[in-house]
C-alpha cells in the first residue's frame, strides 16, 4: 500500500496519484469523450496501481441506479434455454450486472414470487426467459412499473421480447429434407406446452404442406437423448421412414443409436435432421445436419430492447425474430432408388 492511503483506495486516492481532479477521475470512469487520451491513461495507471474499484452502493445513494438488471429462468442443463441465459450475460457485462433467479418450476406464482424479490433490490429491469405456456401468460401480471422483457415466449407475445424464428427453421430443415428427394419427412418434436417445440411442428407442417406431401403422425419426445432413443426403436422398424427432422440436437443423437442398432445406416437409409447446433453436433456419427440458434444475438437484441425500457424510450416495440441458419452435414441424402 503506498504511503497516505487509505485501507481500501478512493477516488481521492486516484486523483492525488495521477495528478487530476476529483471530476477528472469521474469523467474517466464514466467514459466521458471530453478527456485527453494522455489524461485518460494516466487516470487508468493510476486505478490499476492502486487497485481501485469503484463502490456500488455509493454510487446508487448517488445516482438513484443499481445498474443491475434480474433474468428469470428455469433450472434446466438443456443447450437452447442455457445458451439464452449465457448470451443476455454476455450481452449485459460491459454495462449491468446481472442477478439471476433459476426456478423450478415456471409457474405463475414462482415468477411472480423472483419478480418481487428482484424488484425489492432495486433491479432496473428484468428479463424472463420463458419457453413455456404458462409461463408466457404469468409475465402479464408482473407489475407494470419495471422494464420487461420476454425472452423465447413466443413470436405472438403480448409484452415486448425477442425470439428465435422457430417456424421459419423447422420449415427449413423440412424443405432441406424435402428437396433431396424424400417423399415426406417425420417429425420428432419436443413435449407439449413447450412454445420452441409447438412452433417447430408448425413451420414443420406447413413446409409439408406447401410441398403438397404427407404429414405422418407426430412424435413427442421430452428433449433428451434417451426418447430420441426409444421413438428411434420404433422409427427404425417402419420401413417407410427415410427422413427425420428432431425438435432438437440431443433427441436426434438417440435417434441416430436407434437406427444404427436395428441396422439402418445414416444417411443411407435414412436421413436425419436436428436443431440447435449444440457444439458436439458436428461429431456426431456422422456428423448432424441442424439448424443453428444464433444466441448471442438473441441475447443483444434482449438486453437492447430492455435499455430501452429503461431509458424510457416511449413505446419498446421489438424486432424481427432471428433467423436460424441450416448447417449441412453428412446427416442428411438422397434416398435409395
Amino acid at each position: 500500500m503506498r504511503p497516505g492511503l487509505t485501507a481500501r483506495p478512493v477516488m481521492a486516492d486516484v486523483a492525488r496519484l495521477a495528478g487530476v481532479s476529483h471530476q477528472t477521475v469521474s469523467r474517466v470512469l464514466n467514459d466521458h469523450p471530453n478527456v485527453r487520451p494522455q489524461t485518460r491513461e494516466h487516470v487508468l495507471a493510476a486505478i490499476r496501481e492502486l487497485g481501485y474499484r469503484r463502490n456500488a452502493a455509493a454510487r446508487t445513494l448517488v445516482t438513484g441506479r443499481t445498474n443491475t438488471i434480474g433474468v428469470i429462468s428455469f433450472d434446466t442443463t438443456l443447450y437452447g434455454p442455457a445458451s439464452m441465459l449465457y448470451g443476455i450475460e454476455q450481452a449485459a457485462r460491459p454495462a449491468y450486472a446481472v442477478a439471476i433467479a433459476s426456478l423450478a418450476h415456471l409457474d405463475r406464482q414462482s415468477i411472480l414470487e423472483a419478480a418481487g424479490r428482484f424488484l425489492d433490490q432495486g433491479v432496473e429491469g428484468i428479463i424472463v426467459i420463458a419457453p413455456l405456456e404458462s409461463a408466457a401468460r404469468a409475465l402479464t401480471d408482473i407489475a407494470a412499473d419495471v422494464p420487461l422483457v420476454g425472452v423465447e415466449c413466443g413470436v405472438h407475445a403480448a409484452l415486448p421480447s425477442v425470439a428465435i424464428d422457430n417456424p421459419a427453421g423447422a420449415a427449413s430443415a423440412t424443405r432441406y429434407l424435402l428437396g433431396l428427394g424424400h417423399r415426406t419427412v417425420h417429425h420428432l418434436a419436443g413435449p407439449e406446452h413447450f412454445l420452441d417445440a409447438d412452433e417447430r411442428v408448425s413451420g414443420w407442417r406447413e413446409a409439408l404442406r406447401e410441398a403438397g406431401a404427407d404429414e405422418p403422425d407426430l412424435l413427442r419426445g421430452d428433449w433428451t437423448a434417451r426418447s430420441g432413443y426409444q421413438i428411434g426403436r420404433r422409427l427404425a422398424a417402419m420401413p417407410g421412414v427415410t427422413a427425420v427432422f428432431c425438435g432438437n440436437d440431443q433427441m436426434a443423437l438417440g435417434l441416430i443409436r436407434a437406427f444404427t442398432e436395428h441396422g439402418r445406416r445414416v444417411p443411407g437409409d435414412v436421413s436425419v435432421v436436428g436443431f440447435d447446433d449444440i457444439p458436439e453436433a458436428g461429431y456426431f456419427l456422422p456428423p448432424l445436419t441442424t439448424i443453428r440458434q444464433d444466441f448471442g444475438e438473441l441475447g443483444r437484441r434482449a438486453l437492447h430492447l430492455l435499455i430501452g425500457g429503461i431509458a424510457g424510450d416511449g413505446e419498446v416495440r421489438p424486432g424481427l425474430p432471428v433467423v436460424p441458419e441450416l448447417i449441412v452435414r453428412s446427416s442428411a441424402a438422397p434416398p435409395r432408388p
